[in-house]
């Protein structure tokens, strides 16, 4: 009888601070529209549109597309999708190996370590202009110059996180590994790889907002080939404001599904593991 109370009690809890956590979210929301809202009457010029009049270009370009070339809104959101995707599994690619390697040996964390400080301050806007003159295609194509400022952006977290995840690995779990007889090869797949998913997925949660950011102001250096970066441009040169600041609520949505998705990932992967982070 008292494990069914518990486990009610638990239930009304967790229910509870759902509950809350939506009501404290609406609030913010309402709060933050209610400044803007503010701050356009005030400033009363067309640059800062309306909340009502954003809404109104956001649902006129999910029906028409933008306003200057009508070409449709889902163009430009599967073009930075793209771009997004590509930079991000280079990025793994890359950090994945990397990070389990620095944490692993300490003589190669400390020689690695020198140049990745160097390298992680630099803004990763800043390689964009290299980028496109390397990477533009003979047809003007960006696409992989665009995707490289997003492995740029999003390579450090992933790498420091797994990094830091080998090194919180107990040392006796790795004795008892190679006490039975595990190689090296088997260490890195069956031991070290599995006890820093939760890091690694922390730092996909991080790398992927970063991801957002570095897409769109590459994009917007462009502003040539699609993109929603390219579409705020392509407004706000012709001063349509409204539609520009529909594109960034769209942008915002965009990397709130993203990063709520691994973070949903992050906390399953976390119970699932038994990792309290």
């Amino acid at each position: 009888m008292s494990v069914n109370m518990e486990f009610r009690y638990d239930k009304h809890n967790k229910y509870h601070r759902l509950a809350r956590s939506i009501v404290i979210a609406a609030i913010s929301l309402t709060v933050m529209i209610w400044l803007w809202w503010m701050i356009s009457i005030i400033a009363d010029k067309p640059a800062i549109p309306t909340p009502y009049d954003t809404f109104v270009a956001l649902i006129d370009l999910f029906k028409y597309g933008d306003p200057i070339h009508d070409v449709a809104i889902s163009v430009y959101i599967e073009a930075s999708l793209k771009k997004l995707v590509q930079g991000f599994f280079l990025a793994l690619i890359v950090a994945l190996p990397l990070g389990l390697i620095m944490g692993r040996f300490k003589v190669l964390r400390e020689f690695f370590t020198p140049m990745i400080e160097v390298l992680r301050p630099i803004a990763p806007i800043a390689w964009a202009p290299i980028f496109f003159i390397l990477f533009t295609g003979a047809d003007g194509d960006t696409t992989w110059a665009s995707s490289l400022v997003v492995f740029i952006g999003i390579v450090f977290p992933l790498m420091t996180n797994v990094m830091f995840g080998v090194t919180k690995i107990d040392p006796v779990t790795l004795d008892a590994a190679k006490t039975l007889g595990a190689s090296d090869l088997q260490i890195f797949i069956k031991v070290m790889l599995p006890s820093t998913v939760p890091y690694l997925m922390n730092g996909i949660k991080i790398g992927l907002g970063i991801g957002w950011m570095c897409i769109v102001a590459a994009e917007l250096y462009d502003g040539f080939n699609p993109g929603l970066g390219s579409y705020l441009s392509l407004m706000i040169s012709n001063s349509s404001y409204e539609q520009a600041f529909a594109g960034i609520i769209l942008i915002s949505v965009l990397g709130l599904l993203t990063t709520g998705l691994a973070e949903y990932i992050h906390k399953k992967v976390n119970k699932r593991m038994g990792v309290d982070m």
